[in-house]
Formats: C-alpha cells, sequence, structure tokens
C-alpha cells in the first residue's frame, strides 16, 4: 500500500521522466528504467482496455481506477506533464546556449544507466548477445538520420503523437529526436510555450492512441521474452550515445538558421566542465540505483 510520500516520490520520478523527453536525444523510458517504475508503467498503460473503459461508462469509478492503476499513473503523468510545461523554456535555453552542459549530463547519465539494465539479463546466450547488437545498430541509425521537412496538417501531428509517444517509452529511444526527425519537434515545443490548446490535444490523442496499443506489445514481450526484451532495450541504451555525445560540430543547418545536422568531435572547449557533468550523471544514476535496492531489502 503506497503511502502519500511514495506518490510524492512518483511525481518526481515524472518529473525526470518530463526532462528527459524535452531533450531530442534522451528517453523518458531510460529514466523510468533507472528509477525502477519501467515495468509497472508499461503493465498500468496496457490495462487501460475495453473491460476498464466499460467499467468507467458504467459509473464504476473506483473499480476503473483500481483497474488502470490510476493512483500510480496520475502520479507519473501530473509530473510528466508539470515537467514538460515547466522545463519546456530552460532547457531550450541550455540547449541552445550550453549545449555541452546539458549533453555532458545526459551522457553521464544514460551511460551508467546502461550497466544497471544489463544486471536484469540474468543470462548473455547467442540470442541475448545479437539482440543487444540490434538494438544499438538500430539506435545508432536513427540517431545519424537526417531530419527531414513535413506538413502540419493535423492528421500528421497526430501520427507524430502516435509514433512519438512509443518511442518516448522505449529506452534508448528518444521520442523529441523522433518529433526531429519528423519535423515537428520545434514546431510542438512551441506549441508548448505557447499554450496552443487545440493542437495539443491533438497530438496527445494520437499519443494516448499509439501508447496504449504499443504498450500491450511491450507488456507481451517482457512477460514472455523477458531477457531478450532487456538485451534490445540495453542496444537501444548504447546505440542513443551516439546522440548525447557533449562535443558536436554543426554539419548543416536549416533554412531558419537552427542546426539540421552535426558530427561527434573530440572534447574542446569546456572540456572539464563537461567531464565534471558526465560524474554527475553517473553519480545521480549510481544513488538512485543504491537507494531502490536498499528499498528492496
Amino acid at each position: 500500500m503506497r503511502t502519500p510520500k511514495d506518490y510524492a516520490v512518483l511525481v518526481l520520478k515524472g518529473i525526470g521522466m518530463g526532462a528527459a523527453d524535452v531533450v531530442p536525444g534522451v528517453s523518458g523510458g531510460t529514466i523510468a528504467l533507472i528509477v525502477g517504475i519501467y515495468e509497472e508503467l508499461v503493465n498500468s498503460i496496457k490495462s487501460v482496455n475495453l473491460h476498464a473503459l466499460k467499467l468507467l461508462f458504467t459509473f464504476k469509478f473506483s473499480d476503473f481506477w483500481r483497474q488502470i492503476n490510476g493512483s500510480f499513473l496520475l502520479s507519473v503523468v501530473s509530473g510528466i506533464l508539470i515537467s514538460i510545461y515547466s522545463l519546456a523554456k530552460l532547457v531550450t535555453f541550455l540547449l541552445e546556449n550550453h549545449p555541452v552542459m546539458i549533453w555532458a549530463f545526459f551522457f553521464g547519465l544514460v551511460l551508467s544507466s546502461i550497466y544497471y539494465v544489463v544486471k536484469n539479463v540474468s543470462e548473455w546466450n547467442v540470442m541475448n548477445v545479437f539482440m543487444f547488437l540490434v538494438g544499438t545498430a538500430v539506435a545508432y541509425y536513427i540517431t545519424i538520420v537526417t531530419p527531414t521537412s513535413t506538413t502540419n496538417d493535423l492528421w500528421f501531428i497526430f501520427l507524430s503523437g502516435a509514433i512519438a509517444i512509443c518511442a518516448m517509452i522505449l529506452p534508448g529511444i528518444s521520442g523529441s529526436f523522433i518529433l526531429l526527425l519528423l519535423g515537428k519537434y520545434e514546431y510542438m515545443m512551441s506549441a508548448v510555450k505557447n499554450l496552443d490548446i487545440f493542437l495539443l490535444v491533438v497530438f496527445a490523442a494520437g499519443a494516448l492512441v499509439g501508447i496504449v496499443l504499443f504498450s500491450r506489445l511491450l507488456s507481451y514481450l517482457l512477460a514472455n521474452f523477458y531477457n531478450i526484451t532487456i538485451s534490445l532495450l540495453s542496444g537501444f541504451m548504447l546505440g542513443s550515445l551516439n546522440k548525447v555525445w557533449p562535443w558536436k560540430l554543426p554539419v548543416s543547418y536549416a533554412p531558419d538558421g537552427s542546426v539540421l545536422t552535426e558530427r561527434n568531435i573530440l572534447p574542446d572547449a569546456y572540456m572539464w566542465e563537461g567531464i565534471v557533468l558526465i560524474l554527475v550523471g553517473v553519480a545521480v544514476v549510481v544513488i538512485l540505483e543504491t537507494v531502490s535496492s536498499r528499498k528492496e531489502k
């Protein structure tokens, strides 16, 4: 039985997920894995099904709430929304003005979390190693694909929400970066900052459909092919490090002057500051894992 303090902690974990989702290259799913709520999150989303809707529409609200693990979902989703709305301007400011600093922190965060996720694989056989390599290759390829220009029609906003949310729940594959590839990152960030409610509702509707459907697949894979699935997710996280490497050099620009593609370079400016923030990111994960392990005991 969770206490009010437990739910407050879940809100904080949601805030961490939201902060990660704002950054193109970092996945909220990675944070969910780090803080130990990934499987419960996937299974809770999966529980939003026809049976749950039947309970809702027959006014059996308490049964509906228990069915979907409502208090858990409300806490995590509230944290995500608080983070996205409160940190959108801050994160975009940091990415524009102090990119090495913010990339370095998330690089350390993702790098150290790979170790703890890999530990969950109980047996490293040929299939698990293969899926780890596949995950690494897929995530790496996604990080080097050139962003494109796309339509702003509502049907595409809906589709973008459905696709991006699937990536957001996958560790290592950033929903924000998928939006960047779809040509909708700046567009949707502008909608968040300007509180364009209609556009956000269309995007959220697509996200809702996408996550409800995709969570069923993830839940099935975790229940029936746990080691293979975790191996694949670990590979996603490793491959994504290419995107979050702190030191980059612009290669091409969009018509509006924003950077379109970049290539990674050896540390140059802010080298020591970047290294310190990488270590801070590593330390955050170690502390979270240590606290989590003590609670389990």
